[in-house]
């Protein structure tokens, strides 16, 4: 900290509809029930409002939205991180970027987990097909 301010650490982009939620939740629910701890995300309801969440409630957070929604089997916090990389290496084609999304500790690993053939590509299709000798 440098005058009340955070310096160092790590930058990421985040999206305009990142940037909008966090402004909504920042100037409602977390100016009327943060306390002096500093944390970003607290309770809003019951005996700890106002407290910093816990995994637990972030997971337990998650598992009522998905129930809300009539989602079949569990959504975890790390289940974000792992859609928005294999999101990104679809998009770019490139583990580096995605690495560095998803701060993941090698582009190699990236590459290996994440880098995968999208199986309804034109692309995947027609390298079939040539292989196969068929005419599309």
């Amino acid at each position: 900290m440098v005058d009340g301010v955070i310096t160092g650490g790590e930058i990421y982009r985040v999206s305009p509809a990142m940037i909008s939620s966090y402004f909504k939740y920042m100037t409602t629910e977390y100016a009327k029930y943060a306390t002096g701890h500093g944390m970003l995300l607290v309770q809003l309801a019951g005996a700890n409002t106002g407290e910093p969440w816990s995994a637990d409630a972030a997971r337990g957070m998650l598992k009522r939205a998905g129930q809300r929604a009539e989602l079949p089997g569990r959504i975890t916090p790390k289940a974000f991180r792992h859609q928005i990389t294999n999101d990104v290496l679809d998009a770019s084609n490139d583990p580096l970027v995605a690495k560095a999304v998803g701060n993941w500790a090698s582009a190699q690993m990236v590459d290996e987990v994440y880098g995968h053939a999208d199986l309804h590509s034109p692309q995947f299709t027609a390298a079939l097909q040539a292989v196969w000798g068929e005419q599309e």
